[in-house]
């Protein structure tokens, strides 16, 4: 499988997790709502439901056009805009979390996950299966960990290059994350 292709064809995403486009991009928020629309997505709202091919496809436009380093900026927004279980503590319940989230903002069909594999005190190992770009998916445990690390710690992050990745044609991609 690679990054940009909805698992289902029916499978649809919430307005709150798709306006991370719009947040991410920040002072360039006529764009992203430009982008948005020239897939279907117009005025896109917190309470409606969008295709998610719809919004994989923006996403596959802003990173030919904006590149894709903006990918990581929405994918940071995403734990402060998308639906979250309210209950997390630490950086590894929050980590262990996105997965739950990834669903609760997901229906309609098979949509992959998240899955978080505590290595350490404070290490471990996400491996996502599903199929947004590398680094919206960064951009996301990124922010989850800094959320939830404690205040002396240095929160890491790096897509592990001796594993398979969606953007060479894999079915995942692995990171390494540190607290």
């Amino acid at each position: 499988m690679t990054q940009f292709k909805a698992f289902e064809l029916g499978v649809e995403v919430n307005g709150a997790a798709v306006l991370s486009v719009v947040e991410g991009m920040g002072t360039y928020e006529k764009m992203a709502l430009r982008i948005l629309s020239n897939h279907g997505i117009d005025n896109p709202k917190k309470e409606e439901w969008y295709l998610q091919q719809a919004w994989l496809d923006a996403f596959k436009d802003i990173a030919d056009h904006v590149g894709p380093a903006t990918l990581k900026i929405i994918g940071e927004k995403i734990p402060d805009t998308a639906i979250w279980p309210p209950v997390v503590k630490n950086v590894a319940e929050a980590l262990a979390s996105i997965d739950v989230a990834y669903h609760m903002n997901h229906r309609g069909g098979e949509i992959g996950h998240y899955h978080f594999e505590k290595s350490g005190m404070k290490s471990g190992r996400m491996i996502c299966d599903n199929p947004y770009p590398c680094e919206f998916d960064f951009g996301i445990i990124r922010a989850t960990t800094i959320k939830f690390a404690p205040p002396d710690a240095t929160p890491s992050v790096r897509h592990d290059g001796s594993r398979p990745c969606r953007r060479k044609g894999a079915n995942s991609c692995t990171y390494i994350v540190f607290w």
